[in-house]
């Protein structure tokens, strides 16, 4: 087996347990947050893709798709490239909101594709270029995506958590008070 095909491997299983967290879900699911402090399925997922995308499109010289193919503004956010989720403050995750997973879906697959394009065509001196000279050691490129693969797939695992909270709630289907 190829490098690229563990990698592609590697994104493909993030994109299933994204669906699987997100898919038949409504608003009150997508937002359901266990406490007031809690991040919601929805937030979850618009957060480890925008990562995603950030981190893959730097790494392939590319720009993000976020902005300037309007998937900010289909998601109901600011067109801003830079934000990713982090330091969001509670409020800040509870303004993130989604009415059902078709958008945000939607764009997580845009972000998968991108992904896909990207580790089709790295070879072994892709992996090992420098990607990021303020750690010791440097960050390779290959270190990089192992990371973005290890973040995303344990956001993706939260979300789902999050998601068996729900459906444990005695009425799912109404909002739960954080």
């Amino acid at each position: 087996m190829r490098t690229n095909d563990v990698l592609a491997d590697a994104f493909s299983r993030i994109r299933g347990e994204v669906h699987d967290a997100a898919v038949g879900l409504g608003a009150a699911g997508l937002n359901y947050r266990p406490d007031p402090d809690a991040n919601s399925i929805g937030w979850l997922i618009w957060h480890l893709a925008r990562v995603q995308e950030e981190h893959v499109a730097h790494l392939a010289g590319k720009a993000q798709h976020y902005v300037s193919d309007g998937w900010a503004v289909r998601l109901g956010m600011a067109p801003d490239d830079t934000d990713l989720g982090y330091g969001h403050t509670s409020q800040q995750v509870g303004a993130v909101t989604f009415d059902s997973p078709d958008t945000l879906l939607a764009y997580y697959d845009a972000v998968h594709d991108c992904s896909l394009d990207y580790v089709a065509s790295i070879s072994p001196l892709e992996l090992d270029r420098i990607v990021d000279t303020r750690w010791d050691p440097p960050v390779t490129a290959g270190v990089r995506i192992v990371s973005v693969i290890d973040d995303c797939m344990n956001h993706a695992g939260q979300a789902n958590y999050v998601r068996g909270l729900f459906e444990r709630l005695p009425n799912p289907e109404e909002p739960a008070a954080p």
